[in-house]
This record gives structure tokens, sequence and C-alpha cells, in this order.
């Protein structure tokens, strides 16, 4: 149990701090180590609570920069493709898609890391904006990932660090509660579920908050390998947590 415990601490933290750093990433970051030691049923509820606590604790600090007319396409896309990627989900094998996603995060992340790709798209509007939040949408509802999508475009978009966080939070919190809303109509959330919560909460808050603090020392520059490192490590895991199952 005391394993259990630290696996679920250590993971918390880890989440937190991806979170308070970037926005975002907590099941990326948080999901590979908790399913060490726990079941999908008990992870992925935690990883939707976990992810919460996380966007309230840093949210206030980023208020003043949202722009809710921006924000809007990207939550009304978000939550209309959450069902959809659900609905998909017994037909699609979801170590392929671990493995296809974890690719794209790697070759892309990796070479923008490395200077090599330098795109910018200055095209699109809110019905872009809209339409990438879908696919952020069904990407949440297959496998909990709705963030990669909406930040790479971000990126693209060339957009600072204030308002590709303030759109990226406001958009990442509100496909978290209608998961949570959705979690407790379906009674997966237990009572485990609310001891495990208990059990990763300081590491949560202590990662965000450190995660936060360094968020605030960052340049642009900074802020985009910040991201993109997050990415690239996610991506690692997802391919990881893929291929484990097959071999």
């Amino acid at each position: 149990m005391l394993s259990a415990s630290l696996l679920v601490l250590v993971g918390a933290f880890a989440g937190g701090l991806a979170s308070g750093l970037t926005g975002f990433g907590t099941g990326m970051t948080a999901l590979p180590i908790w399913l060490v030691g726990l079941t999908p049923a008990l992870a992925s509820p935690l990883v939707v609570i976990c992810s919460l606590i996380g966007q309230f604790q840093t949210l206030p600090a980023i208020w003043h920069a949202i722009e809710w007319r921006r924000c809007l396409p990207f939550i009304a896309g978000g939550l209309a493709g959450v069902p959809f990627g659900a609905y998909l989900l017994p037909y699609i094998s979801i170590n392929a898609f671990r493995i296809a996603i974890g690719i794209l995060l790697i070759v892309y992340c990796g070479l923008a890391l490395a200077g090599t790709v330098r795109l910018r798209v200055n095209a699109g509007d809110g019905a872009a904006d809209g339409l990438v939040g879908f696919g952020g949408g069904i990407l949440g509802g297959l496998s909990g990932l709705s963030g990669p999508l909406p930040t790479i475009w971000a990126g693209l978009r060339g957009w600072g660090k204030d308002e590709r966080r303030a759109i990226l939070q406001a958009y990442t919190t509100a496909v978290l509660c209608f998961a949570f809303v959705a979690q407790c109509f379906a009674g997966i959330i237990t009572t485990e579920v609310g001891w495990l919560v208990l059990v990763a909460l300081p590491g949560t808050v202590l990662g965000s908050w450190i995660g936060r603090r360094a968020y605030n020392r960052l340049d642009n520059a900074k802020f985009e390998k910040a991201v993109l490192t997050v990415l690239f490590v996610s991506g690692l895991l997802l391919l990881a947590g893929g291929i484990a199952p097959l071999l």
C-alpha cells in the first residue's frame, strides 16, 4: 500500500509540475506513472480530478489574459468532440492510437526543438480554432489527450506565452469539467478514487505551485521550449505505453 501511495504521489507531483509550468499536461505526465500500479478505471478519474485541481490553482494568475471571444471556438469545438471520441473508442485500438500520437509528438517536437521546423500559420479564424478544438475533444474522448493538438496549433500561430496559456487553460478547464460531470453520472467517481485524490493532493498542489513559479521566469522563447519538451517527453511515454503491451 505504501508503494502504491508513493507512486500516486510521485505521479501527482510530476503532473502538477507540468500543468503549473505549461497550463496542460497533467494526464500525459502522470497517467503513465499511475498505470504502473493502478487500473485504468482508477487512473482515469484521478487524472481528471487532479488536472482540475491544478487548473483551478493556477487559473486566477492567468485570468486577466483570458479573452472569452477567442476561447469560445476552442471550448465549443472541444465539448462537441469529446462524446464523438468516446463513441469511437470501441472501434479503435488504443495501443495503436497511443503509438501513432507518440510518434507524431516525438517527430514534430524533436524537429522543433532542434530548430529544423519553423512553421507559422497566419491564416485561419474562429472556425479554424473551433476545428482544432473539436479535434482535441475527439482525442480527449478517446484517451484523455485533449491538450496536444490545440497546443501545437497555438505554437504554429506564434502566440505569446500569456495569450497561449490563457486560451489553453480556459479550453482545458472546460473540457475537464465536462469530463468530470460525465464520470460522475457514469458512477466512475468512487470512494476509492476519493482516497487516491487525498493521497495525490499534496503532490498536485506542490507541483503546480513550483511549475507556476517557474513559468513566471520564462520569456516567450523559453516557454516555447518548455511546452515542446513536455510534449516530446509525453510522446516518448505514449509510445512506450503503446508498445509495452505488445511485447
